[in-house]
């Protein structure tokens, strides 16, 4: 007997959900043009999008859960709106994305899904941001939204800022919900303008080699030289195009509190501080946050190319110290943020540390550096 469609609607929004649609378990309709964004190289690194049993999931959601019939797919609100324009703007600051001041959203939302997916008697599978099925594609096919030039999935009465969940399910549903219309964007191109790094070559197509999401929180190598003054203060992930989504002049305050910052440095911490962070106060202050799946290193990296963006000399001191740092790629990315504060203080650390340098391309920035300094 199918499962009353109604009835699971109900229950995700007593459990805390936003948003919630279903819509039969097929191939999403944009599957050819993700297979071609693949074939174009514009997931980077990202190698685990382009495997083989990954993109036979996002073919036949029978591979993930033979027999499935429905996808639930629910919202969950995460913006707190909470910190004032100039603080996240602020140079001095490292800013982190909207997503991540709180706590980390697998957290919140796995064990309500998995209440939620208790209603139906069929065999099911939950994900929350971790399976192989383009979850954007599905909530646009479930009613929840349609698809932005920016990618994302955008509801026209709540703006982009959710979170997404799915269910998979063997059993039918009693209704199913209408597809979102493709787009509703029309003429405007606000996100694609305003991103900084150019990072959508064409509408609804976004090259994450070039953005900082990826960048700053997936790319694990050296962010490219030519981009990383474009990234600001950014120091793990980006919010941009959203920001200047005009769809997101809807967007609804979270009512999660534990999506809010605990204070405004979880959403834009001092760059001195992040420059000084040991592995010991990163695992203490980023405890339970979606931060902590950048690891110190990787922090420290961004916080180092937004301290070069900031310019100021203040940045110096720490930058000097990470000279000595145990990952090259702490200490190259920090001789380049020495060399675009361009304090002739540092040219004495710079040549010792050259001297030292065992790694090849750290070697080759902090030569840059030295060579901007003059």
């Amino acid at each position: 007997m199918p499962f009353s469609s109604q009835a699971v609607k109900d229950r995700a929004r007593a459990l805390g959900f936003n948003l919630v649609g279903i819509t039969p378990a097929a191939p999403s309709p944009r599957l050819d043009a993700y297979q071609r964004w693949l074939e174009a190289g514009m997931h980077g690194e990202m190698g685990y999008l382009a495997r083989p049993d990954r993109t036979a999931r996002r073919r036949d959601l029978n591979v993930i859960l033979p027999g499935v019939r429905a996808l639930v797919v629910v919202g969950l609100d995460y913006h707190a709106f909470a910190v004032p324009p100039d603080v996240l703007n602020d140079p001095a600051r490292g800013r982190f994305a909207a997503y991540a001041w709180g706590v980390d959203y697998h957290d919140r939302m796995a064990g309500r899904l998995e209440e939620l997916a208790a209603m139906l008697g069929g065999a099911r599978r939950v994900y929350v941001d971790t399976g192989a099925i383009l979850e954007r594609d599905h909530g646009q096919s479930a009613g929840l939204g349609f698809t932005g030039k920016n990618t994302l999935l955008i509801h026209p009465r709540r703006g982009s800022y959710f979170f997404l969940g799915e269910i998979l399910t063997t059993d039918d549903a009693d209704h199913y919900d209408t597809p979102g219309r493709a787009t509703m964007c029309g003429t405007c191109n606000r996100c694609r303008a305003a991103c900084p790094t150019d990072a959508f070559p064409a509408p609804y197509v976004l090259d994450a080699r070039r953005c900082i999401s990826y960048l700053t929180i997936e790319y694990k190598g050296w962010i490219p030289a030519e981009l990383r003054p474009r990234i600001g203060n950014w120091v793990m992930g980006c919010d941009v195009c959203q920001d200047v989504c005009p769809f997101n002049r809807f967007a609804p305050k979270t009512g999660e509190p534990d999506f809010a910052p605990v204070d405004v440095k979880r959403a834009a911490m001092p760059l001195l501080d992040l420059l000084r962070l040991d592995d010991g106060q990163f695992e203490q202050i980023f405890a339970g946050s979606p931060v902590k799946r950048l690891k110190r290193d990787r922090l420290v990296r961004n916080a180092c190319v937004a301290a070069g963006n900031w310019g100021h000399p203040d940045a110096a001191p720490p930058l000097v110290a990470l000279l000595r740092d145990a990952n090259p790629l702490v200490r190259g990315h920090a001789a380049w943020a020495l060399g675009h504060i361009g304090d002739i203080a540092a040219a004495g650390p710079l040549h010792a540390a050259l001297a030292a340098e065992t790694d090849a391309q750290a070697a080759a920035e902090i030569g840059g550096a030295l060579g901007r300094i003059g």
